[in-house]
């Protein structure tokens, strides 16, 4: 029996993608930045089909990120399982550095991170041997200092798993495959048949990013390159192709024997990513003793051939989704979140740095109640801000909401966000609703309507690199706003790791802190794939 998956498998904002094999459970986890919750756990039993069981970190105690920007906080997670317990290994570049947090069970709850002492630089990943020990490999800058930017080195140390404490000898091993490579990175260390593999990305997360790879007899080297490497780039390409970035992958090997890799790519429209890095899935073979990433292609192809049985979560009465009566979305999936009907938000929402605590609440038979915020979406802050990821290059938004109390400076509405300095907004304050783009930090004022009654429904429509924005009142739609361009809110315009992220905000800016007692009533918010 066998399955079709369908790249990306993960689409949307799912970067620098690994992965652990559990006899015949698979975990996927990525790097979440800014955002809160953090580290996704993702779990499939075919490599096609994926549901969200939870995130590794999902306590303000585990996962500080005050004053982190947008593409700070956590990068390039490692899920690894070993004797009866997972562990994920993670960087807070903005508190603390290196750490690790544990869970019996991959739905949690996940420990308070492990910070490890002596541990510079950045992705760490965890390798245990045959005999039970456990290492860390990572990168770090040149020790003998940078002769060039992304001048790095991978090293590796004993780990000692009870202590979490880096003993024995430290060694750098490798510094990529490339003559005066740039960024080493996300390095994963693996041991098949007497040899232990070092996988790496390498060109940085760009244009030029590669996947390469190097083995060696011993763990510490030296290490010998695959004179085949890249064994997996788009870099030659050309710009126009419709897959890019490929790098930073992860391999593992199904019960059968067989071998897979993730990896992150981007899937740009006209030049512009929007979405951020998403997580593809590649089959492995070994020959001569290296791996060979898709074979008679060597490139990502739109669909990959799975040899397992097909299981989908929301048929099979044993998944997480439907345990919990799918509190949690499938990825890519559409949604309608109504809120009067909801306990609790799903897994899938994200929030802003550290969510200030009674930021919202849901009322059964009313919906959610957001409180409004003393920070805007544009500060390095936790904005009253509830979201989820983009996951489509079309995809049509409605939000609707009662606007009884949005008067004297405050604003609610809708907003798509790239970051603090770029992002698309619709506000409804004082009877009017007004569209906003900011580009680099600035405002632009580029629709703007008036508003009477109740409630409000506003609605985004976006096709590629073009949006459309609207409302409904009293049953009337009025088009505030079409097809305006939003290229700005790309990766190659904005710049930095992440995607963009659609949802739900409320603000009183410059308000006394009675005012920010105060919370708007939303009544339901919706995402489909056009």
């Amino acid at each position: 029996m066998s399955v079709i998956a369908k790249n990306p498998i993960m689409p949307g904002f799912y970067p620098d993608p690994s992965i652990c094999a559990v006899e015949g459970d698979y975990y996927l986890t990525h790097s979440t930045f800014a955002y809160f919750p953090g580290l996704p756990v993702m779990h499939s039993r075919d490599l096609a089909h994926w549901e969200q069981i939870g995130n590794a970190m999902h306590r303000e105690s585990q996962l500080p990120l005050e004053g982190a920007k947008h593409s700070a906080g956590l990068f390039a997670p490692t899920i690894r399982y070993h004797d009866g317990m997972f562990y994920m290994i993670c960087t807070n570049v903005s508190h603390g550095g290196n750490y690790i947090v544990t869970a019996a069970s991959p739905e949690g709850p996940w420990s308070e991170p492990y910070y490890i002492q002596g541990a510079d630089g950045i992705d760490p990943s965890l390798f245990f041997d045959d005999d039970g020990k456990c290492y860390y490999i990572g990168t770090h800058p040149n020790p003998e200092g940078c002769k060039y930017n992304g001048d790095w080195y991978i090293w590796i140390q004993e780990l000692d798993i009870k202590q979490m404490k880096l003993v024995g000898e430290h060694k750098n091993v490798w510094n990529g495959a490339m003559r005066n490579v740039i960024w080493p990175e996300g390095p994963h260390l693996y041991k098949k048949d007497g040899y232990y593999y070092i996988m790496n990305a390498e060109g940085g997360t760009g244009p030029d990013h590669a996947v390469t790879v190097c083995r060696s007899k011993t763990l510490w080297g030296p290490y010998e390159n695959n004179p085949c490497n890249p064994i997996l780039t788009h870099r030659h390409l050309g710009k126009e192709y419709p897959i890019k970035y490929v790098g930073h992958g992860d391999m593992f090997r199904t019960p059968g024997g067989e071998w897979y890799m993730v990896m992150l790519a981007v899937r740009p429209r006209e030049g512009h990513t929007t979405m951020g890095r998403e997580t593809f899935l590649a089959k492995v073979i070994w020959e001569n003793g290296w791996p060979v990433v898709n074979p008679g292609k060597g490139m990502l192809t739109e669909t990959v051939e799975v040899n397992l049985p097909e299981w989908n979560p929301l048929e099979e009465p044993a998944s997480y989704t439907r345990r919990t009566n799918c509190r949690t979305c499938v990825p890519g999936s559409n949604r309608e979140y109504l809120f009067s009907q909801m306990e609790e938000l799903g897994d899938e929402f994200l929030f802003l740095r550290n969510p200030e605590e009674g930021m919202y609440k849901l009322v059964k038979n009313e919906g959610l109640y957001l409180r409004f915020g003393r920070q805007t979406l544009k500060e390095i802050a936790s904005p009253s801000f509830v979201a989820v990821r983009q996951q489509h290059h079309e995809f049509l938004v409605k939000a609707g909401f009662c606007i009884d109390n949005l008067a004297s400076g405050r604003k609610a509405g809708v907003a798509l966000v790239q970051s603090d300095q770029y992002q698309l907004r619709m506000e409804v304050s004082d009877g009017q609703t007004e569209v906003i783009l900011c580009e680099g930090g600035s405002d632009k004022t580029v629709g703007t309507g008036s508003v009477t009654g109740h409630d409000i429904s506003l609605f985004l429509k976006v096709e590629g690199l073009l949006a459309t924005v609207g409302m409904e009142v009293d049953g009337k739609e009025q088009v505030l706003v079409r097809e305006m361009d939003i290229r700005s809110l790309s990766t190659e315009v904005s710049g930095g790791f992440v995607g963009c992220c659609i949802g739900l905000y409320a603000v009183a800016e410059g308000q006394n802190s009675g005012a920010c007692e105060e919370s708007v009533l939303y009544r339901s918010f919706s995402y489909c794939a056009l």
